[in-house]
C-alpha cells in the first residue's frame, strides 16, 4: 500500500556525492510504500538530459531505470489539477506565490492521500491539508 510521495530531492539522494544515510535506509526499508509524481519524474529526466555525455550521465540514466522499475509514477490528473488550481488561487489571495511544480506535486500527494517526503519542508508548508516529512 502506498503511503509516501517522494520529492525530487529525496529520489536523488542515492546519486549524491554524500547521500543522507538516513534517507537511504528509509528508502531501502519501505520502497514498496513509496511513489513519485509525474512532475518529479520529469525533473529527474530533465536533469539527466541536461548533463553532458559521459560516465556521470550514464550512471544517472542507469539509476533512473531503477527508479522507474521501483516506484509507481502517479499522474497529474484532472482531480490533481482541480485541487492545484484551488490551492494556488488561495495562496495567491494571501500574497504567496508558490512554485508551479511544487504545487503540482503537493496536489498529487493530497489527491492520493500520501505523505509528501521532501528536504524542502518549508516550501510545502503553505499547502492546506498536506502532510510533509523530512527523512534527512
Amino acid at each position: 500500500m502506498l503511503r509516501y510521495l517522494l520529492d525530487t530531492n529525496v529520489v536523488s539522494q542515492p546519486m549524491m556525492k554524500t547521500p543522507s544515510i538516513g534517507v537511504l535506509r528509509k528508502l531501502a526499508a519501505i520502497a514498496d510504500e513509496c511513489a513519485i509524481a509525474a512532475p518529479v519524474w520529469h525533473e529527474l529526466q530533465f536533469g539527466c538530459k541536461r548533463m553532458p555525455a559521459g560516465r556521470r550521465r550514464d550512471a544517472l540514466q542507469d539509476y533512473l531505470a531503477d527508479v522507474l522499475s521501483t516506484f509507481e509514477i502517479l499522474a497529474y490528473d484532472d482531480l490533481a489539477a482541480k485541487l492545484h488550481a484551488i490551492e494556488r488561487a488561495r495562496l495567491e489571495e494571501q500574497g504567496m506565490t508558490v512554485p508551479f511544480v511544487d504545487s503540482q506535486i503537493a496536489a498529487i500527494a493530497q489527491i492520493n492521500e500520501l505523505v509528501l517526503v521532501t528536504e524542502n519542508v518549508r516550501d510545502f508548508a503553505p499547502f492546506k491539508g498536506l502532510t510533509v516529512e523530512n527523512w534527512s
